[in-house]
């Protein structure tokens, strides 16, 4: 595996994995106070592009970590919306 797609999927696992977290807290404790809406919009849409670009570039790292950070987004703004 070349040394550039390797730092992707690492950068891919650690950005992604740092969402993790929050995404517990928030299902956990059933609270998003914290969170704000505009944010995770302007972040969904965000990661949203990111995985445009890496389908357009085919790169695979940017593709895999984007949407599955997209993912975790997703459920994060379900929470904020669910218990609002």
């Amino acid at each position: 595996m070349d040394t550039i797609v390797l730092v992707g999927y690492i950068a891919g696992v650690l950005t992604t994995t740092a969402f993790v977290p929050q995404v517990v807290r928030a299902w956990k404790l059933k609270e998003t106070r914290d969170l704000s809406l505009a944010m995770l919009i302007l972040l969904a849409v965000g990661i949203f592009l990111w995985t445009c670009y890496g389908f357009w570039t085919a790169s695979l790292p940017i593709i895999v970590a984007n949407v599955i950070t997209f993912v975790l987004i997703l459920v994060l703004l379900g929470l904020k919306i669910r218990y609002k």
